[in-house]
C-alpha cells in the first residue's frame, strides 16, 4: 500500500481508504457490528489506514464500529464528519458543532478528532463562514487535530479554500464526474489542501456489476434517492439516471484493460490523478475491502486509455449528469 501526504504540512496517510457509510450494513441492511469489524480488519489486513466516518452514518453505528476497532488498533487515521442530521439545514451554532463533536468523540473513544468535516451543509452557511470559525476555537482548544468540507459542487469547493486553516477537501470524482479536474484540483494545490474521494464507483456503476433488473432494498439510498429525492442526486449514481448509467457503464467496460477489473480501472484512474490524497470507496464485505485496496499496487493506466476517457466523458456522459455538481 502506497501512501501521500493528506494534505500540506500534515501526516502520511494510505492512498486507499476505506468509506464506512455502509460499513456492516446501512444500505438497506441492518447494522450488523460483528460483519463491520470483520470489514474494518480485511481493510487493515489489506494495508488501509484511513477511515472515513460521520456522525449520522447508521445513525451514529459507524462512529462506534470504528471506536471498537480502535481500541485493537492505534495506527488508524479517522476522518469524520459533522452538519447533517438534527442541525441541518439552519441550526448551524457554536454550540450544536461542539455538541456534535464531543459526540463523535464519545463514539470514537478518542481524545481528538484526527479530521473533522463538515457534512454537505447548505452553501449560505459556507459562505457566511462562521462554521469555519467555530472549527477554528475547536482546533485550538484540542477537540480536532484538522478540519476540512465534504461538498457537492465545484463553487462549494473553491469556496471552503479561501478559508485559512482548511486542511481538506472531499468531493465526488470518479469517470462519470471529472469536472472538478479542470478548476478545484488546481486550485487545492496550489492552497495545500488535500482531496479526499467519495463514490469512486458511482454507487456501484462502475463495478459493472449492475443491471436494468438490479433490485435494490427499500431504504438503500440506490432506491429512495434514485432521483434525488432525500438528498443530493449526485450522491446516487453519480447523479445520472440509472439505466442511461447502466448503458454508458456497459462503454466503459469495453475499455478496460486485459487482466483488470472495472473496479480496478476506475480506482487506479482516480489515484493516476496527483491532487488526490485518498479514495474511500466503501465496503460491505471484508472481500470488498480487500479488494479496493489492492488497487494502490496497480500500475497508472495509460495515457491513451485517460485521453480516451476523458473525451468519453465530453461526448457522451457530462450532459446527463443531473444536481449540483
Amino acid at each position: 500500500m502506497k501512501n501521500r501526504t493528506l494534505c500540506a504540512n500534515g501526516p502520511e496517510i494510505t492512498e486507499c481508504g476505506l468509506g464506512c457509510w455502509q460499513l456492516g450494513g446501512g444500505w438497506g441492511k441492518p447494522w450488523n457490528d460483528d460483519t463491520a469489524q470483520a470489514t474494518l480488519d480485511a481493510a487493515h489486513a489489506g494495508g488501509i489506514r484511513f477511515f472515513d466516518t460521520a456522525n449520522v452514518y447508521g445513525d451514529g453505528e459507524s462512529e462506534l464500529s470504528v471506536g471498537r476497532f480502535l481500541d485493537r488498533h492505534d495506527d488508524v487515521f479517522v476522518a469524520t464528519k459533522l452538519g447533517r442530521g438534527d442541525i441541518y439545514p439552519d441550526g448551524y451554532t457554536r454550540e450544536s458543532l461542539r455538541e456534535a463533536t464531543q459526540a463523535s468523540l464519545q463514539r470514537l473513544g478518542v481524545e481528538r478528532l484526527d479530521l473533522t468535516q463538515l457534512h454537505c451543509v447548505p452553501p449560505a452557511t459556507l459562505r457566511e463562514g462562521e462554521v469555519f470559525d467555530w472549527l477554528r476555537e475547536q482546533r485550538e482548544e484540542g477537540l480536532i487535530e484538522r478540519f476540512g468540507a465534504s461538498v457537492e459542487t465545484v463553487e462549494e469547493g473553491l469556496v471552503c479554500l479561501e478559508q485559512e486553516g482548511l486542511s481538506t477537501l472531499q468531493v465526488i470524482f470518479n469517470i462519470f464526474r471529472q469536472k472538478p479536474l479542470q478548476e478545484l484540483f488546481p486550485k487545492a494545490q496550489e492552497k495545500g489542501v488535500g482531496i479526499i474521494v467519495r463514490l469512486p464507483l458511482a454507487s456501484g456503476l462502475l463495478t459493472g456489476k449492475l443491471a436494468e433488473n438490479t433490485r435494490f432494498e427499500a431504504d438503500d439510498h440506490r432506491n429512495f434517492n434514485r432521483d434525488g429525492q432525500a438528498f443530493n442526486v449526485g450522491e446516487t449514481f453519480a447523479g445520472l439516471p440509472y439505466e442511461k448509467g447502466i448503458e454508458l457503464s456497459r462503454q466503459i467496460r469495453e475499455m478496460v484493460p486485459e487482466g483488470l477489473s472495472m473496479a480496478e480501472m476506475a480506482l487506479r484512474w482516480i489515484l493516476d490523478h496527483e491532487a488526490v490524497s485518498v479514495v474511500i470507496p466503501g465496503a460491505s464485505s471484508p472481500a470488498q475491502a480487500q479488494a479496493n485496496a489492492r488497487a494502490s499496487a496497480l500500475a497508472p493506466l495509460p495515457a491513451e486509455l485517460h485521453a480516451r476517457l476523458a473525451e468519453f466523458y465530453a461526448a457522451s456522459i457530462h450532459q446527463h449528469i443531473r444536481g449540483g455538481y
